[in-house]
């Protein structure tokens, strides 16, 4: 059976901190609002949807209490939906689109809401805290470094200079002012305050004035980390082949921080017809891969292996890639391993210049991906996202 995503909507995405715009939304309002404008669009029979699987990975205070629940009782699709968190670090909202696929795939669900939320202003990153970052015992034996230290190892280890990550990261900044200002983002909404007035109807975080000169001023951001704290000695007591951390990343060439929610809708191909919807994409491969948590930011490539091997296809199958900047390095260092041009990559720019709202950008690529492939009248594309503590997660579609 068929897993089909009949469509994807994201808001906007605002700065993750006390000055953003979205700071006085609280993440269950983000959420619902993604689900009234999926139910308004497609004037959809919500009896018919059976769950809401929402990346989160801060789940504590706003965000606790199985905020999928939350929002899907705000939604006012009825009280029969379902609604279930999921952390998969910041491959969550790819991660709750893959299960909703295997859900459909396997016959236990028809239809499913899936994707993500995350609130950074008001839920900032590692208020969960956890053992992986909080445990001597856990992180001294496995060499767990923070990943700001893992971006610049790669960077170190492969050779790439503060210029070329700097230059990566003013295409970002380009191609998504150029992107927002042609229209081309078509499944994104504004967000809007209780009374139904847009307070935000861009991503905040572009930076249209962004220059190389601005970005060589950028103080690196995880040098003092490094050497104070010994995260820098720790790594490479891990890969004794680097003698000395070259520290190239900073907020220019890093992921912004950043509030958003993204949803798509998921089913069979009998629902489908039942609703009168049209599907979009089908799911044509899922593929996750664990890797070596000091280093941890590299498994898009060998994930991306996996789900093409499981697709039956070749990276030139491929018409379109989106690949979480989460630092300039990760889709730097993808681009080699996978031989991949930067025509193909991030086409509208990436998280460098949009923000990465964690537990919902995998599936924010996902309907960014959509968009592109439709305006272009190309067919395939693999969303692709590192993942803290060393994972990887890929998802290859295919249009209908």
């Amino acid at each position: 059976m068929e897993a089909y995503i009949y469509d994807a909507i994201r808001t906007v995405r605002g700065k993750g901190n006390r000055k953003g715009a979205l700071i006085g939304v609280t993440p269950t309002a983000l959420a619902t609002q993604v689900l009234v404008a999926l139910r308004e669009k497609h004037a959809l029979d919500t009896s018919q949807v059976e769950d809401v699987i929402l990346g989160c990975v801060g789940q504590v205070m706003d965000q606790g209490a199985n905020i999928a629940k939350s929002a899907a009782q705000s939604s006012n699709y009825g009280d029969h939906l379902c609604g279930v968190s999921l952390n998969r670090f910041c491959g969550s909202g790819l991660e709750a689109i893959n299960q909703a696929a295997a859900y459909v795939k396997s016959g236990f669900r028809q239809l499913i809401v899936a994707g993500g939320v995350e609130s950074m202003s008001r839920v900032k990153m590692g208020a969960d805290g956890g053992g992986m970052f909080m445990d001597p015992a856990l992180a001294i034996p496995d060499h767990i470094v923070p990943q700001g230290i893992s971006a610049d190892l790669i960077a170190t280890k492969h050779g790439y200079s503060r210029d070329e990550v700097d230059a990566f990261a003013l295409v970002s900044q380009q191609r998504a002012a150029k992107a927002d200002a042609e229209g081309w983002f078509t499944s994104r909404i504004p967000v809007k305050d209780i009374n139904g007035i847009p307070i935000l109807s861009t991503d905040e975080n572009i930076r249209r004035s962004t220059t190389l000169a601005g970005l060589a001023s950028l103080n690196p951001s995880f040098a003092m980390m490094g050497a104070m704290a010994g995260f820098d000695t720790v790594a490479i007591d891990r890969y004794p082949e680097v003698e000395e951390l070259d520290h190239v990343h900073h907020a220019g060439n890093s992921s912004a921080i950043v509030d958003g929610a993204a949803i798509t809708l998921v089913g069979n191909e009998a629902v489908g017809k039942a609703l009168g919807l049209k599907p979009r994409f089908k799911i044509r491969a899922a593929a996750i891969h664990g890797t070596d948590p000091t280093i941890m930011l590299i498994g898009p490539a060998p994930a991306s292996k996996k789900a093409l091997k499981q697709a039956g296809m070749e990276v030139g199958d491929i018409d379109l890639f989106e690949v979480n900047e989460a630092f300039a390095a990760v889709p730097m260092l993808f681009m080699d391993e996978m031989k991949v041009g930067h025509d193909k990559i991030n086409v509208n720019g990436g998280a460098i210049a949009m923000g990465h709202p964690l537990g919902a950008t995998g599936c924010m690529l996902t309907g960014t991906l959509m968009d592109e492939l439709e305006r272009r009248d190309l067919n395939t594309g693999l969303v692709t996202l590192c993942i803290g503590g060393g994972m990887g997660i890929a998802t290859i579609i295919e249009r209908v």
